[in-house]
């Protein structure tokens, strides 16, 4: 038991330091979701992370050295490749799955689905998240489709089965919502799953307003994956941006004015005219005052001044 814990959290990118003192406090037989708890608040980091901001010093190569442009290439700041510029992909197994199945079968066809739709995008990292029992063979209360996926997925190190085990003939099965959510918050990614992890919200702050940004919700039409277009509503980013980490802005795009050429706000009318393009936009109050202001010519000044007593 003490070795399948130190497998499972290196294979999470915890250091053997960190998990023993953890198993030493917590003892031999605290379950999986106890150690994670401990990792995070001693502030235990992936190796993963750390690595990442490791080769940062490759930088400081002089120029003309070839070192440079391998180290450049291993941090993946090539920019011919697109991959880089995609954010991580965590997936909720369970609820992609039970969706697909319309909420009574385990249909792991969804989760290949959603994963063959990130692939086709460009994205890399891709993580599904699966409990551990689900690899049982299936019975009656919780019937299985195409079982034989998580096999091939697993192989791809694609999916991850969270922990779980049997108690006295009970399973005690570890949450696997703090997995997903910890993952994805740590490779800055984005989340797929319709569930709103409200339980999670309110024990991190943090963990709050990253959920709320970047969940991708989605839905199934006739086996098709469809995710949103405007994943945070109507006046939030489109898909494109918000599965980047870098988003493009849109150009601006002038819509014309309603009143047409009967608008008198001139240049302060928002909208487009077509009609002023080479004229100057002055509303007719501006333009009144413009032709008061205009000095009379000086033949008419002297006859003006001749009169005057």
């Amino acid at each position: 038991v003490h070795q399948s814990k130190m497998d499972f959290f290196c294979k999470l990118g915890y250091g053997k330091q960190d998990i023993c003192k953890v198993l030493e406090n917590l003892g031999q037989e605290a379950l999986e979701d106890d150690v994670l708890k401990e990792l995070i608040r001693m502030g235990s980091k992936p190796q993963a992370l750390e690595n990442q901001a490791q080769p940062s010093q490759l930088k400081l190569v002089a120029r003309g050295s070839c070192s440079a442009t391998l180290g450049l290439k291993w941090l993946g700041e090539d920019g011919s490749d697109s991959s880089d510029s995609l954010r991580p992909i965590v997936i909720d197994g369970s609820n992609v799955a039970m969706s697909h199945g319309n909420k009574e079968v385990f249909s792991c066809w969804g989760i290949q689905l959603a994963v063959d739709w990130f692939r086709e995008r460009g994205h890399t990292y891709i993580k599904v998240f699966v409990p551990l029992w689900r690899k049982e063979h299936p019975r009656q209360d919780s019937p299985i489709a195409d079982q034989h996926i998580l096999e091939q997925l697993e192989k791809q190190s694609v999916l991850i089965y969270t922990p779980s085990r049997k108690v006295k003939g009970k399973r005690v099965v570890c949450y696997d919502d703090r997995y997903i959510v910890k993952v994805a918050y740590e490779k800055d990614g984005v989340i797929v799953s319709n569930d709103h992890y409200r339980d999670l919200q309110n024990e991190n702050p943090e963990w709050k307003w990253f959920i709320e940004q970047r969940l991708l919700m989605y839905s199934f039409v006739s086996n098709r994956f469809m995710p949103p277009d405007d994943p945070l509503g109507r006046h939030g980013p489109t898909l494109s941006n918000f599965l980047s980490k870098k988003p493009v802005l849109p150009e601006k795009k002038w819509q014309p004015c309603p009143y047409g050429k009967k608008c008198t706000y001139g240049n302060k009318c928002k909208f487009y005219h077509p009609e002023r393009h080479h004229q100057a936009q002055l509303s007719v109050a501006d333009e009144l005052r413009a032709k008061t202001k205009v000095p009379s010519a000086p033949g008419k000044e002297q006859e003006r001044s001749q009169r005057s007593p």
